[in-house]
């Protein structure tokens, strides 16, 4: 069973692990976090960007939350609840990632369907989740939980793929 949930204190070892994993796809697992701050303290902030505060310049109310299976760290979302003009290109609402060792094994498909889920009870219907052209299987994922294509643009990093899923829909598959 795969749950997504704020992380804690306890998660520090697991989180600081994945940060480091993910730093070789040149991925920023924990976004915003400073070591020199330290855990403790990025947990705070991580609360308050959950209620829209001390937000650095660029950035939406959005929770970033950790994917856990049968207690293991596999993986995490960003849950966004606003699209700024970034966010809209290339960004959108939901931001996932599993760790290299947890991946095709299903985690992806059920971190966006959590994520999608809490969008719901946020009152936003359809949710902008993108990917890299070439990233066949976030693509796969994506249309897994009913994306729709809208259309590839030239990002900085190269072209990207917008989807709106439906918060609500039925996954397939």
């Amino acid at each position: 069973m795969l749950e997504i949930r704020p992380f804690t204190a306890a998660d520090a070892e697991a989180a600081l692990d994945a940060r480091a994993e993910l730093d070789a796809d040149d991925f920023d697992f924990l976004l915003g976090y400073s070591a020199r701050r330290g855990f403790d303290s990025y947990l705070e902030q991580l609360a308050a960007h959950e209620e829209g505060l001390g937000l650095p310049p660029g950035w939406v109310r959005s929770a970033l939350w950790g994917a856990f299976s049968e207690g293991t760290l596999v993986g995490r979302t960003c849950i966004r609840f606003e699209l700024n003009e970034n966010l809209l290109a290339v960004g959108g609402h939901i931001g996932y990632a599993v760790r290299p060792g947890h991946r095709r094994r299903g985690h992806a498909t059920r971190i966006l369907r959590l994520s999608l889920a809490q969008l719901a009870q946020h009152n936003i219907e359809s949710a902008l989740v993108t990917c890299r052209d070439d990233n066949t299987g976030s693509a796969r994922t994506i249309e897994a939980n009913g994306g729709e294509l809208e259309n590839v643009i030239e990002a900085s990093d190269g072209p990207t793929r917008r989807y709106w899923v439906p918060t609500r829909a039925t996954p397939r598959g």
